[in-house]
């Protein structure tokens, strides 16, 4: 029987989980706490065969691949896969899985909530009004303005169609377009918003895709969400950019460095609004994407792999 493994589940979410109970029976050994380090990571998987990956600190590089010999699959929780090198999975002959797609209404509401929140300034409004003041100002309507989409895969489509529902006009620039939106350029997604939403991957391609020269294509009002990965954004540049005001706001779940680092200047900017890489931790997501987890070993097992990215 294979030996299946799970490095890595703290926060504790798999072992609670309904998904959990469909490994009964299976040779499995289960950790609710992070390897400290590439060396407890490869003394933890070792001898097996599957490993069911829960956090991205758990990192899968060339060295640990070619210390774990019986290693044939990484089933992961979630899309990311910038923890993986895949190149050196590939030359090991590991499949590499992860799970599209469950998160995507999450994701998606969560990226509206925050598009909302920053056009209507309510964080900075709620501190001034539990402090005696009554700030009456003006604040962004959302209806008729342009939302902006960087990326309209699941999670992308999904905030289009919210956006729509509200009365916004929305464009997108994709790697791979289809028919869920208009399509303009990339530089044009930037001129023309008010709200500009990010929704690719982070690789090598979109490392850092949007830097100090894309933001000061913006509208000076608009405002700038990204709920992908921290990565994709030059974090110095976009900070420099809020601080002059020369875009009005930012609507962040995830960043450069996770945690957020103490003394980061997001912190001191009244113009941002911070969640902790929270976005598609739903009680409805996370069961559901746990269980595709496991359902990508059983495949995988069964000769028939699905959701695989190597």
């Amino acid at each position: 029987m294979s030996r299946i493994v799970i490095p890595d589940d703290e926060p504790v979410v798999m072992l609670p989980s309904t998904a959990y109970a469909k490994l009964a029976g299976f040779d499995v050994r289960a950790y609710s706490s992070r390897p400290s380090g590439p060396d407890e990571l490869i003394e933890r998987i070792r001898d097996a065969e599957i490993v069911i990956n829960i956090r991205s600190t758990s990192m899968f590089t060339a060295d640990v691949m070619e210390q774990c010999s019986k290693l044939r699959l990484i089933s992961i929780w979630g899309t990311g896969i910038e923890h993986v090198d895949l190149a050196a999975a590939r030359s090991h002959a590991i499949r590499v899985t992860n799970t599209p797609d469950v998160s995507a209404t999450a994701v998606a509401e969560h990226t509206m909530a925050l598009i909302f929140t920053v056009a209507k300034n309510m964080v900075c409004v709620d501190q001034q009004v539990r402090q005696g003041y009554w700030p009456r100002a003006m604040v962004m309507q959302l209806r008729g303005k342009t939302l902006g989409l960087i990326g309209t895969g699941a999670i992308g489509s999904e905030v289009a169609k919210l956006a729509k529902g509200i009365g916004m006009r929305v464009i997108a620039w994709t790697f791979h377009p289809g028919d869920t939106v208009d399509y303009v350029s990339f530089e044009d997604v930037l001129r023309q918003s008010d709200v500009v939403s990010v929704h690719v991957r982070q690789s090598s391609d979109t490392f850092h895709m949007i830097r100090r020269e894309h933001f000061e294509l913006m509208k000076p009002g608009a405002i700038f969400i990204n709920t992908a990965r921290g990565g994709i954004v030059k974090e110095t540049d976009l900070v420099d950019m809020l601080r002059s005001g020369r875009i009005a706001g930012a609507g962040l779940d995830v960043f450069e460095n996770e945690p957020l680092r103490p003394g980061s200047p997001l912190y001191s900017l009244p113009n941002v609004v911070l969640t902790p890489h929270a976005a598609g931790i739903t009680p409805e997501a996370t069961e559901a994407g746990l269980a595709l987890a496991i359902e990508n070993v059983f495949a995988f097992l069964d000769g028939h792999p699905r959701n695989v990215v190597v």
